[in-house]
C-alpha cells in the first residue's frame, strides 16, 4: 500500500539549532506511533508535515502530495489535534468545534451536525453547551480530538493525545483512538514519549532521537530479533555486573520495579543455557541473583535498544 507520509532526508533548523537530523521515514497506512522521549524532534516533524515549519534540506510527502506546493490541500484533508490548547475563550464546545469544521471547508449547517456528532462521540454530547475555558484537563483533550475530526480527515495527527489525563480518562482516550483507526478506517499518527499508548494504539512505530530515526517497523517485528529477554533481579551493587553483560555482548536497562531487562543476542544457544551463562557472571561480578526468568520483548526493550539506553 502507498505510505501516507513520506520523508526523504529531511533536516529542520531553528537558529543554530537542528531539531530533525537528515530524517527519512515512511508511514503506512492504518495506526503509526511517532515515539520518541521529550525533545526528540515528534511536534516539529508534525508541524513540517503540515506545512508550518520548512525543511532547509528533504522532501515531504502527505497523501500522495508535496508538502511544498500542496500545504494547504493536505490540511484540508488532515485532522490535527495539537499537544497545547487552542480553545476560543467565550465559546461553548459545540460553537467551537463547529467553526473548526467551517475553516476546514464545511457549510454552515453541516459544520454544526457534525459538531454535534463528533462531541458524543468524543463523550463530551452533555457538556457540549458549557464554555471550554470550564472544562477540565481531559475534556480539552476530548475536545481537540473532536475539532481534529469534525471534517472527517483522511489523516490524524495525534500530538501527546493523553497528556494532563486520569487513568480512567486516558484509557477512554486510547479506546477512541483505536476505535477511529480499527474500525472508522481513519489514518492515524500518534506522537507519544509513553510506551503503552503506542503499544496499545499502533501496530507500526517510528522512533526518533535526537531528531534522528532510530529505529523503524511493525511493532512485532521490532520485538522479535533474534535473541532472548530475561527479567532479573540481583542483591549487591549492579554495576560491575552490567559491565560484564555488555562485555559479554548483553544489553541491559532497569525498570521502575528494580528489575533489570537484561536481551542476549542470537539464537544459537537454549533458554538455559543463558540463565546459566547470566548467573556465571553475576558470581564473578559479586552479586547474588534472586529472580531470573524469560520473558517476552516489549516495546520498552524496543525504545531501550533504539534510543541506545542501558
Amino acid at each position: 500500500m502507498t505510505p501516507v507520509v513520506e520523508l526523504d532526508h529531511v533536516t529542520v533548523v531553528y537558529g543554530a539549532q537542528q531539531v530533525l537530523c537528515d530524517v527519512s521515514a515512511s508511514f503506512p497506512a492504518g495506526s503509526v506511533g511517532l515515539l520518541g522521549p521529550n525533545g526528540a524532534g515528534k511536534s516539529t516533524l508534525l508541524k513540517s508535515l503540515l506545512g508550518f515549519v520548512t525543511p532547509v534540506e528533504g522532501t515531504l510527502r502527505v497523501l500522495g502530495l508535496d508538502v511544498a506546493t500542496r500545504a494547504l490541500d493536505i490540511r484540508s484533508r488532515i485532522g490535527y489535534m495539537p499537544e497545547s490548547d487552542g480553545h476560543v475563550p467565550g465559546m461553548n464546545a459545540v460553537t467551537f468545534v463547529a467553526y473548526c469544521g467551517e475553516l476546514a471547508g464545511l457549510p454552515k449547517a453541516d459544520a454544526m451536525q457534525r459538531a454535534h456528532e463528533v462531541l458524543f462521540y468524543t463523550g463530551l454530547g452533555e457538556a457540549r453547551y458549557r464554555n471550554v475555558e470550564t472544562y477540565s484537563t481531559g475534556m480539552k483533550q476530548r475536545i481537540k480530538l473532536a475539532q481534529a475530526l469534525v471534517h472527517d480527515p483522511d489523516l490524524l495527527f495525534l500530538d501527546e493525545p493523553t497528556n494532563g489525563m486520569d487513568p480512567k480518562g486516558r484509557d477512554e482516550m486510547l479506546d477512541l483512538i483505536r476505535d477511529l483507526a480499527r474500525n472508522k478506517g481513519v489514518n492515524v499518527i500518534v506522537s507519544s514519549h509513553l510506551l503503552p499508548d503506542v503499544e496499545y494504539t499502533c501496530g507500526h512505530v517510528v522512533v526518533l532521537d535526537k531528531g534522528r530515526v532510530a529505529a523503524s517497523g511493525t511493532i512485532e517485528a521490532l520485538k522479535g530479533p533474534a535473541g532472548r529477554v530475561f527479567d532479573v533481579r540481583v542483591k549487591g551493587a549492579p554495576e560491575a555486573f552490567i559491565a560484564r553483560l555488555r562485555a559479554d555482548s548483553m544489553t541491559c536497562h532497569e525498570t521502575d520495579e528494580d528489575v533489570m531487562r537484561v536481551f542476549v543476542p542470537g539464537d544459537a544457544t537454549s533458554a538455559g543455557q543463558d540463565q546459566q551463562r547470566i548467573c556465571q557472571l553475576a558470581q564473578a561480578s559479586g552479586v547474588q541473583v534472586r529472580h531470573l526468568k524469560p520473558s517476552l520483548p516489549t516495546l520498552e526493550d524496543v525504545f531501550a535498544r533504539a534510543i541506545g539506553e542501558r
